[in-house]
């Protein structure tokens, strides 16, 4: 039976606090903040006992998908079950009283830890340096873009374009457009990967960066990366990576050994954090010897067993983030990493690529595979042939509910036509993994045996199909009180 609004709980008088009396003078709000800025009606809050508040909350907790609780298959958001560990550092009292406005000598061992976090992920990625001060991946893009544009403009030119593969993710070509360059396209080949001829054709001196995803949307790795990346120094242009997909290379290879000269990291997605709306993001930018000037100030360095702030980079495309990044993310990331170890992260890659190949060798025959090699951390299938029995992608998702499973991402990327990515991640066990396997041939079986009960779900859910394009042009969400009509 589906939860009750916290309003169907309510009645005049109930109270869940208890607050003691006031021990300073009381004095009128009027006073303060004057009439005209003051309700006159009092809010329609609901009136509800502690213990009612409680049971709500933890109903509707337990309504919601989690990754405590479920499998995530998400494709290119490593929704990964992250270690309680890592939380629990987080939370040590020395990280979590400490203040960004506090003096540098009072602050040696955070400052260390982000020093240190610096050289893990430099060394991991075969870069360089490493600016810790974005907050998001896509927040990592743009100030990857802005050193491009820096760089260049240094050099003579800032160049008016940027090389965006057709199975980018969107906030490739919103990341250019922002940094104030023009998108050009580049096709993918019959493999699913960059397609060098169209490459050769659109590369040129206007060209600032290519922005490339590896292993790409489809869970391909690109293995022509290294021609990829004399193409561009021909013509004196930049290579970017989008490391949305990192978590497949971890031990295994590095990108700066692959040409790339600037590398965007989600230390929520490869590093632990629960990611998602289930905290916040940090997109640390890595670069070549060439692109260090440009970084954001301040970084850290480091002098005679001291560290400090160093703002004094003349260059500097200045702070992208107010104070220097998500603190408690990089925490996190710091704690996985040196837990985990050299030959733990390269498990880490070696287990998701393990897992997403003999998922996708077990689905195949139920359901379209465009790009039939082998994957890395990901791999896309399609629900065309479930298409033509009515049945579509986003009726697959929904009839996933049913039997307990978050869907996958769905109709990305743009180049597969009914498009099913699914990430198993290195955390799943065989059994789930196997499990969902079941309900995927469960479903791909309903398509062509009962296909409306799939076209009609979800079936037991709190809520089910809904019209979304209503819901997304009528949205209403006032409480109104029962009138009894």
């Amino acid at each position: 039976m589906p939860e009750r609004l916290i309003f169907e709980y309510s009645s005049e008088g109930k109270k869940g606090y208890s607050l003691p009396e006031m021990d300073v003078p009381v004095e009128s709000v009027e006073k303060f903040i004057g009439n005209r800025h003051l309700r006159k009606n009092l809010p329609e809050l609901p009136e509800a006992s502690e213990i009612e508040v409680v049971r709500h909350f933890t109903h509707l907790s337990q309504e919601n998908f989690s990754i405590d609780s479920h499998f995530y298959p998400l494709g290119s958001c490593t929704m990964k079950y992250n270690p309680k560990i890592n939380e629990d550092v987080a939370r040590f009292p020395g990280f979590t009283n400490i203040h960004p406005l506090q003096p540098e000598g009072l602050s040696q061992g955070s400052l260390q830890m982000m020093y240190e976090l610096e050289q893990c992920l430099a060394e991991i990625s075969g870069l360089s340096r490493i600016s810790l001060q974005p907050a998001a991946g896509a927040q990592g893009e743009m100030t990857g873009m802005l050193m491009i544009r820096a760089y260049h403009k240094a050099m003579g030119s800032p160049r008016k374009k940027v090389i965006i593969p057709d199975s980018a993710h969107g906030t490739n070509p919103a990341s250019a457009v922002l940094s104030g360059y023009e998108v050009v396209e580049v096709k993918s080949d019959n493999a699913g990967r960059v397609d060098l001829e169209d490459l050769k054709r659109v590369a040129d001196a206007e060209c600032a960066a290519f922005m490339l995803t590896n292993p790409n949307t489809l869970g391909l790795f690109e293995k022509n990366i290294l021609q990829i990346s004399n193409i561009l120094k021909e013509h004196g242009i930049l290579l970017y990576l989008d490391g949305a997909n990192l978590n497949a290379m971890l031990g295994l290879c590095r990108p700066g050994d692959m040409g790339f000269d600037v590398v965007h990291f989600n230390l929520h997605k490869t590093f632990s954090t629960p990611h998602g709306g289930g905290g916040p993001g940090s997109g640390p930018v890595g670069v070549k010897e060439a692109l260090v000037p440009f970084l954001p100030v301040p970084v850290i360095e480091k002098k005679d067993e001291c560290f400090y702030l160093n703002y004094d980079i003349s260059k500097s495309i200045g702070k992208v983030q107010g104070f220097y990044g998500n603190f408690g993310v990089m925490v996190k990331a710091y704690a996985y990493i040196r837990t985990l170890g050299a030959e733990g992260l390269k498990e880490v890659s070696e287990n998701a690529i393990l897992n997403a190949n003999y998922m996708k060798k077990r689905l195949e025959g139920y359901f379209a595979l465009p790009y039939k090699v082998g994957c890395m951390h990901e791999f896309v299938l399609s629900g065309s042939e479930q298409k033509k029995a009515g049945v579509s992608t986003k009726d697959i998702a929904k009839r996933l509910l049913d039997y307990g499973f978050h869907p996958p991402t769905v109709y990305f990327p743009l180049i597969v036509d009914e498009a099913l990515m699914i990430e198993p991640t290195e955390t799943e066990t065989k059994e789930v993994l196997d499990k969902f396997c079941d309900v995927m041939i469960a479903i791909a079986k309903e398509s062509k045996e009962n296909p409306d009960i799939v076209k009609s779900a979800p079936h037991t859910t709190p809520v089910t199909r809904l019209d979304e394009a209503k819901a997304a042009k009528e949205l209403d969400l006032r409480w109104k009180k029962a009138t009894g009509d």
